[in-house]
């Protein structure tokens, strides 16, 4: 039974190889893990858009919500290793395997094709909030524990991380110093603040930049490695002297199911290099308030990196027992 198995194993191994030489040989299925409209099926359209232009096949988008992202991460995974199924990854796929300890599918349960983008994050309250700064909403949230709350869609979540990183930087209880309240999605976050539900958030920009933009929310700080283009007055948290949370950052990355053969990859090699200079790939970065990384992120050790580091945070915040 076992030789059975290995050979039908080494078959499609050999037929995989053998179709890669003239991939791609039908359209791509992009797998978005993540319901329609947000920041993830806006990233995984712009992407499908460019790359189309530099493929033989087109591309499409198949968004597969579930289990915080990993029903449509375990559907590549488990996919054919033909490059004919592909996975835009979000912080997810590092971040929901580090705080759990037995995750459906593992952050490196996959063939990591390249980054595409950095996806910063924004600190903000409702216009009419008497906190004008990071620095003054800690002082609020200090001068009354537990009584402020955030809108979150989990503790665990990457926007229950941006928070909680903040509060333990301030030397704050990160679970229990402000009251997460808790929402799906970031236009109903969004909604939450601006009725008034809660009393700040830190959730992605593209999520909060109309509102930004409207002025019916005020910035406090991003979440990103420099301050954005569209918020240049708005300090990033590293700036503010904010390890931790200065190492938060939502992102989105192309992988593919584990051992594609290396002429897919190769190709991805190639179309990604022209997506990162394509008009159409950069004005939609632009437009949802991201940075293009294509070319400039080892994945692989970044998706390594990003594991660790919400492993870390589990285990000292004490989802990890």
């Amino acid at each position: 039974m076992k030789r059975a198995l290995s050979l039908a194993a080494a078959t499609l191994l050999v037929t995989c190889a053998a179709q890669a030489q003239d991939y791609p040989s039908e359209s791509i299925t992009l797998v978005v893990p993540y319901g329609p409209g947000g920041a993830s099926d806006l990233a995984g359209r712009a992407l499908t858009e460019a790359a189309g232009n530099f493929l033989d096949e087109p591309m499409t988008v198949s968004n597969t919500p579930g289990s915080g992202g990993m029903t449509g991460a375990r559907k590549v995974s488990t996919a054919d290793p033909d490059g004919h199924t592909l996975l835009l990854a979000r912080v997810g796929m590092a971040l929901l395997p580090a705080v759990t300890n037995d995750p459906s599918v593992d952050w490196d349960e996959y063939t990591f094709l390249g980054s595409l983008e950095a996806t910063p994050m924004i600190l903000a309250v409702a216009a009419d909030s008497p906190y004008e700064s990071a620095e003054e909403l800690l002082e609020g949230i200090e001068n009354n524990p537990g009584e402020l709350s955030y809108a979150a869609s989990g503790a665990t979540a990457i926007d229950g991380f941006t928070v909680q990183t903040l509060l333990s930087d301030a030397g704050m209880d990160p679970l229990s110093a402000a009251t997460l309240v808790p929402f799906k999605g970031g236009g109903e976050l969004a909604s939450a603040l601006l009725g008034g539900h809660v009393d700040f958030l830190a959730i992605s920009a593209a999520s909060l930049m109309p509102h930004i933009e409207s002025g019916d929310m005020r910035p406090l700080m991003v979440y990103s490695p420099e301050r954005m283009e569209a918020l240049p007055e708005v300090p990033t948290a590293e700036e503010q002297g904010y390890e931790l949370a200065g190492q938060v950052i939502g992102w989105s990355a192309l992988y593919g199911p584990p051992d594609l053969p290396e002429a897919v990859v190769d190709t991805w090699d190639e179309v990604l290099d022209q997506v990162a200079d394509s008009e159409t790939w950069l004005s939609r970065a632009e437009d949802r308030g991201s940075i293009s990384t294509i070319g400039d992120v080892d994945m692989t050790a970044y998706a390594e990196e990003q594991y660790n580091f919400y492993r870390g945070l589990a285990e000292e915040f004490g989802y990890l027992q």
